[in-house]
């Protein structure tokens, strides 16, 4: 199945966490490190000014992560967490992986942030090889070095926030 249009599943209580991170950022932390750049300045030779290096690459950091969170904000699905009838953005699976038995959630990195899972999304080859499947349903993905590896869903779980 390919990657929803609609971009990036959250759920509300992820997408509303990230809003105040991006908030919180846009707002009180560019001031911060406004007045730690401009009290590094005033120290003289910006050159050899460990203060003003280290105040500039935490803007860059900061910076960097503002257009993350907006592009993924802009561009989300958001809605509840989906049913477990079938394996969907938002679902813990529980699957035999090349004969080893693995619980992780399709999803996001942020979505993450709630359960203690690894995380495939949805357009990684396993997430794209396993979408629509229901408990029981057997395939193979194409793992990066070519080999097919097969998958059997074993347990579809709801996320809890």
């Amino acid at each position: 199945m390919a990657e929803q249009s609609q971009g990036t599943w959250l759920s509300p209580a992820t997408y509303e966490r990230l809003q105040a991170e991006l908030e919180e950022m846009t707002t009180v932390r560019r001031a911060e490190i406004a007045q730690k750049i401009e009290a590094a300045r005033s120290e003289g030779d910006l050159r050899e000014n460990g203060g003003y290096q280290a105040a500039r690459e935490e803007q860059s950091k900061m910076e960097g992560r503002i257009i993350e969170l907006t592009h993924l904000l802009e561009n989300a699905h958001v809605s509840e967490p989906p049913s477990t009838d079938v394996v969907a953005p938002g679902n813990v699976i529980t699957a035999t992986i090349a004969g080893e038995e693995e619980r992780f959630l399709i999803g996001s990195r942020e979505q993450a942030d709630l359960v203690n899972v690894e995380v495939y999304p949805e357009n990684a080859p396993l997430g794209q090889a396993i979408m629509g499947l229901k408990v029981g349903d057997k395939t193979k993905f194409q793992a990066p070095n070519g080999r097919k590896i097969p998958v059997e869903i074993v347990k579809i779980e709801s996320l809890d926030h």
